[in-house]
């Protein structure tokens, strides 16, 4: 997967816990960048998104975690589209440590949105901006 799409992390020395890696609720805060991260590089920055009446809320999110990482270590957050329904979608991200092909993926996830209007009426249908930047499905492989 050469077209994958990776965010680069900073792991920053508050987010590490006293025994010596990132804390457990700092992925999703990782998550939710990669997120807007990667709808961006896909031609939806988030402010576009939101002007044309859109916005996404997180209704479900599930990580395994295979290793800790720590403060200094070099990471990327992995993204790829794992599903695309009616009103919903869900995207995977693997946390990964080193570079190149070799890099260890320390855990795994997968959060589902649903699409919702910004005026506060509620859920909506993927539109095609937000469906055209999530691209065909491609789930990544779990831990």
């Amino acid at each position: 997967m050469a077209d994958l799409f990776t965010h680069p992390v900073n792991v920053r020395y508050l987010e590490v816990d006293a025994q010596g890696v990132v804390f457990n609720a700092w992925y999703l805060a990782y998550f939710d960048d990669a997120m807007t991260a990667f709808l961006a590089d896909r031609g939806l920055p988030y402010t576009v998104m939101t002007d044309a009446g859109y916005d996404v809320q997180l209704v479900r999110s599930e990580i395994d975690w295979k290793a800790g990482v720590g403060w200094g270590d070099e990471i990327v957050v992995a993204v790829s589209t794992a599903r695309i329904g009616r009103t919903s979608f869900a995207l995977d991200f693997q946390v990964r440590r080193g570079g190149g092909d070799d890099a260890e993926v320390t855990c795994a996830g997968r959060t589902v949105y649903v699409v919702i209007a910004t005026d506060g009426s509620g859920k909506r249908e993927i539109p095609p901006l937000i469906a055209d930047a999530l691209g065909d499905p491609a789930p990544l492989l779990p831990l």
